[in-house]
This record gives structure tokens, C-alpha cells and sequence, in this order.
């Protein structure tokens, strides 16, 4: 059997694998403790790398041992108390029990949960992982771009996993051929003489030694000739390939009227700057329209988007009819794919509520792919969401959702543009 040993000496990036495959193998725990540390984050910090904690029970690994020893966790039947992998607290009031708040074993050894920092690019690929714009369609192929992972011949240098045997082996053995033809070539001719010399009745042993000589150093010379060697090694190669898919605009509209209190606010625009990372991270040139609201609704940039101080009273249907017209004068729907995600606290006008239930029937519903409305309040909800879920029951391409914490931006995020199992299945 050929074994392959990679001598090659490490780059700078020599761990890179062995990340990868770490990220892979702990991937459930990793992405737990990043969508628990994004609604910890500042607004301003939201999109840089992460430091991540794995308890340390969790990466152990297994091994093999003789008889019952070894360490051992194990519930009992009958047990209604504890869980496998729970431990056991230490009783109160004994004798040198401390205050501290980790968890030390009763013979004063422990360890440490893990803490791994992945970067900017692992986080936000773990973020935005299994992710996309719903329904989706290519009616213009000639703006938005999407990149996909193809097979791009080989190459002479990789890791190890992307070793291909065949080409390998047919590399190989065109060296071996190549390097040792010309010498098997002068072996067949002094093996000739050789036997021409044997013929003679009387052969000159002096040169039969010699040619046995020669042969014997050539045979040599052709058995060093390594089977394989590192210079005929080739591994798979893949690159990004942007494909073409369709041209997309995404409206964001986000209520900024007295009603919603700096926090509301932060929460808002925590879920605007998830929305923009997945759509630069996943996508390529696709438009956004940012729209703020309070009586009035105004068409802004992002910087104005998401430091403005501007507040006011609250109708909302001046924001939908703003998209409206924006569309109607930029955005063509038989060639564009539209979306929108709305921001609000539910304050609104009562006889307003109504006006934007029949706005987004009659002009918006009609023309876009895929509507999201999240409502960022702790109070019950009111006219406007309750109106919303009217239009929920009829419209399987709008979506509401509630914020009530910082904690649920995340997870919400998530459920408004996970991957549809049934679209990619059909």
C-alpha cells in the first residue's frame, strides 16, 4: 500500500485547516454562542469578529479503556433530578466553601471552558449561514451577482483533503517514464552486448564484468527513481464563480416618530445593519432604499438613515406611499426583484391603520417578492399589526413578526429569510 506524507513546509496560514475542521466538528456550539453574542454588541461593532466560549465537556474526546475504569457519566434509573452532564453542586456551609461564582471540583482541580476567536469572515459566514431572498427570480441577468463554489481544474499545491489520486498517479507515473526511459533504453543495449558476448566461443570476461557493471548501476539508477514525489502531486481546485441570477431592490422603512424611544430605535437599527451585512455578504449590487418616517416620509442616505435625530407624530402610510412612487419611477417590477422590510413600534393613527392595509393590497402586495414587517414593542400589539395579520392570512409572500428584547432580533432575523427547503427541492 502507497502512503502519501505531506513534508511540505507551512505557510504562514499553517494551523488554516485544522480551523476549518475545527469550526465543522463544533459548528452547533459555535453558531449558539454567536447568535447569543450579537444582541450583546454595540451598534457600531456588530459586524467585527468574535471570541466564543465551548464548555470544556463538550470538546472532550473519546478514547478507548479497559474494564469500568476511566471517567464515567451515567443517570440512574428512577433519577428525576439531575441530567447527564449535570454537576453536582457542593453543599452549602461545609467547611472551606468559598464564594466564587466557577465551577471548582472537590479536588480543587477544574478547567476552563474553551474560548476561540473566529474573524470578521468566519463570524458573518456562521451569521448569514443557510440564508437567502425569498422567491427570487431571474428576469434580468445582467446586475445581480451571486457566487457559487465551482471546480477549477488542479493545482500543485492545497491541503491535503483535495488530493486528487488519479491525476496524482497518472503524474506520477509520466515522471517515472519520462526519467527512466533513456536509462532502461541503455540497459536493453548492454544487455544486447552482453548476450552477443556470450555467443563468442571464447568470451572476454573482462568485458562481460564490465557490462554486468554497467547494467547493475543502471538497474540502481532506475530502482532510486521515488514512485511518487511531491512534484507530482495535483489537488482539486475551487474558486468563487459569480453567476448571474437577477437584478434586486431591497426598501427599508423604519417608523422614527416620538413613539419609539431610543432603544426601540437601537433595536430597529440593529435589525437594518444585519439586513445589510446578509444582502453585501451574499449578494452583489443589490439597490437599497432607505425611507424614515414620521408624519412625513422622506427618502434618505444611510448615514442619515442611521444617526438622524429627527422625530415626530406617526403615519405610516406616507412611507408606503413613498415606496410606492419610487418604484413606479425607478424600479420597473417586470425587471427588478423588489423587497421591503418595515421597522415599527404599532403606534399609529387608528384611521391610518386601515389606509396602509389597503395600500399594500391594491399597489405594494401585488409587485413584491417578498414583504417583512417586524413590530418593536413589550406592549400589546395594536390597530396597525392586527391589520398586518389580516393581510398575513391572504398573502403567503408577507411576513410579520414580533420584537419584544434584543435577543430576539437575531432569531427573527433568521425566520424572515431563512433558505425555503420546498423552493430548492422543487
Amino acid at each position: 500500500m502507497a502512503h502519501f506524507i505531506d513534508r511540505r513546509l507551512n505557510g504562514k496560514n499553517k494551523s488554516a485547516v485544522n480551523r476549518q475542521r475545527f469550526i465543522r466538528r463544533y459548528k452547533q456550539q459555535i453558531k449558539q454562542a454567536v447568535s447569543e453574542a450579537i444582541s450583546k454588541r454595540s451598534v457600531t461593532d456588530i459586524s467585527s469578529g468574535e471570541k466564543v466560549s465551548i464548555p470544556a465537556k463538550d470538546i472532550t474526546e473519546p478514547f478507548f479503556h479497559q474494564g469500568q475504569g476511566g471517567h464515567r457519566e451515567r443517570v440512574h434509573p428512577g433519577n428525576d433530578q439531575f441530567s447527564q452532564g449535570d454537576r453536582v453542586k457542593r453543599p452549602q456551609g461545609g467547611q472551606g466553601s468559598g464564594s466564587g461564582q466557577g465551577d471548582a471540583s472537590a479536588d480543587g482541580e477544574g478547567e476552563d471552558d474553551f474560548v476561540f476567536s473566529i474573524s470578521k469572515d468566519e463570524y458573518l459566514d456562521l451569521l448569514f449561514e443557510d440564508l437567502e431572498l425569498p422567491n427570487l427570480k431571474k428576469n434580468q441577468l445582467d446586475k445581480l451577482m451571486q457566487y457559487k463554489m465551482v471546480r477549477a481544474g488542479f493545482r500543485s499545491d492545497g491541503v491535503p483533503t483535495n488530493i486528487d489520486i488519479v491525476r496524482s498517479l497518472q503524474g506520477s507515473l509520466a515522471r517515472r517514464v519520462a526519467m527512466t526511459a533513456g536509462k532502461k533504453r541503455l540497459l536493453r543495449e548492454i544487455e544486447d552486448k552482453a548476450e552477443l558476448l556470450e555467443q563468442d566461443a571464447v568470451p572476454d570476461q573482462q568485458k562481460l564484468l564490465q557490462l554486468q557493471k554497467d547494467a547493475d548501476e543502471l538497474k540502481r539508477r532506475i530502482d532510486a527513481v521515488p514512485f511518487i514525489d511531491s512534484f507530482d502531486l495535483r489537488f482539486r481546485n475551487y474558486q468563487k464563480r459569480p453567476e448571474p441570477t437577477s437584478k434586486a431592490v431591497m426598501f427599508c422603512l423604519m417608523d422614527v416618530s416620538g413613539s419609539m424611544d431610543q432603544a426601540t430605535k437601537d433595536m430597529a437599527k440593529r435589525f437594518y445593519i444585519l439586513l445589510y451585512l446578509f444582502l453585501s455578504r451574499s449578494y452583489k449590487n443589490v439597490d437599497v432604499v432607505y425611507i424614515r418616517h414620521h408624519t412625513q416620509a422622506k427618502e434618505v442616505d444611510e448615514q442619515e438613515f442611521f444617526y438622524s435625530q429627527e422625530t415626530g407624530g406617526t403615519i405610516v402610510s406616507s412611507a408606503l406611499k413613498l415606496m410606492s412612487e419610487i418604484i413606479q419611477q425607478r424600479y420597473d417590477p417586470t425587471e427588478w426583484n423588489i423587497y421591503a422590510a418595515q421597522a415599527s413600534d404599532g403606534d399609529n393613527w387608528a384611521d391610518d391603520s386601515p389606509q396602509c392595509a389597503e395600500i399594500l393590497t391594491r399597489e405594494l402586495l401585488p409587485l413584491v417578492r417578498y414583504y417583512a414587517y417586524i413590530e418593536i414593542t413589550p406592549r400589546p400589539h395594536q390597530s396597525l399589526w392586527l391589520e398586518y395579520k389580516k393581510l398575513q392570512s391572504r398573502f403567503e409572500h408577507f411576513a410579520i413578526q414580533p420584537i419584544r428584547q434584543q435577543a430576539d432580533i437575531y432569531p427573527v432575523f433568521r425566520e424572515l429569510f431563512r433558505k425555503s427547503v420546498s423552493r430548492h427541492s422543487a
